[in-house]
Order: structure tokens, then C-alpha cells, then sequence
């Protein structure tokens, strides 16, 4: 049933559509054409259309998504530039480590936000890890 509606759409219907349409035989007779003729002409120029982009999709370069390409997405931007000062000597465990994909939740200290953020843009950043010596 579905097959024959489609055969007869192809074979009959179409062909009927296409033979009343008035396509000119040159350039300058599309000038020329009514305002009828062209909404006539609207639903086969419409599907041209859509056919030549879906050919011409896969070619177009793709858009980087502008959320990814800020790194610092809510951390202190009131301040026109972010800093943070840690005295060294301040530490109090062996090692401590800071985050630099400004994901982090208790940023300064990295939660390992750096994680998701590399395997969803393909980054690397990780940590800034600070050693205490021990004498």
C-alpha cells in the first residue's frame, strides 16, 4: 500500500507537477515571471535548496561553541585579572595542588574538574602541584 502510493506520487503526480511549473528558457526570463509563477515555483526551488546545503553540510567548517573557548567561565569576574598568592611557607600538607582549567569548585585547590573539561574539549591541562620539601 505504501509502496504503491509512492510509485504512483513518482511515476504519475510528479511529472504532472513538474511539466505545469514555469521554468523560462533563459536567465533573463526569470525576470520575467509573474508573482504567481514564482510561488509556484517556491516549493521545488525550496527542496533545490535544502538538497544543496545537505551536500554542501559535511564541508562547512564547523563552529566552536563560545562557552568553550573561555576558560575562566565564573571564577572573580568582577576583577579584570585573577590572582591568587599563596606563601609557600604557608602549606600545611606534603603536597598540595591548584587548579588551572578554572573549573574547579573550590577553586583555588583542584577538585579534578580538569577531568571532564580535557575529555570533553580534548585539553590537557592538570593540576599545578606544590612539594614541601622535608629537610
Amino acid at each position: 500500500m505504501v509502496l504503491e502510493t509512492i510509485s504512483r506520487i513518482i511515476k504519475h503526480q510528479l511529472p504532472a507537477y513538474l511539466k505545469k511549473l514555469p521554468l523560462p528558457e533563459t536567465i533573463g526570463g526569470f525576470a520575467r515571471l509573474t508573482v504567481s509563477e514564482w510561488l509556484r515555483l517556491l516549493p521545488l526551488l525550496g527542496i533545490l535548496a535544502l538538497l544543496g546545503y545537505l551536500t554542501i553540510r559535511p564541508f562547512l567548517p564547523k563552529k566552536k561553541k563560545q562557552r568553550d573557548s573561555l576558560i575562566n567561565l565564573k571564577i572573580q569576574k568582577e576583577n579584570p585579572k585573577v590572582v591568587n598568592e599563596i606563601d609557600i611557607e604557608d602549606l600545611n600538607s606534603a603536597n598540595v595542588c591548584y587548579c588551572r582549567c578554572w573549573r574547579s569548585k573550590t577553586f583555588p585547590v583542584c577538585d579534578k574538574s580538569h577531568l571532564k573539561h580535557n575529555e570533553l574539549t580534548g585539553d590537557n591541562v592538570g593540576p599545578l602541584i606544590l612539594k614541601k620539601k622535608i629537610l
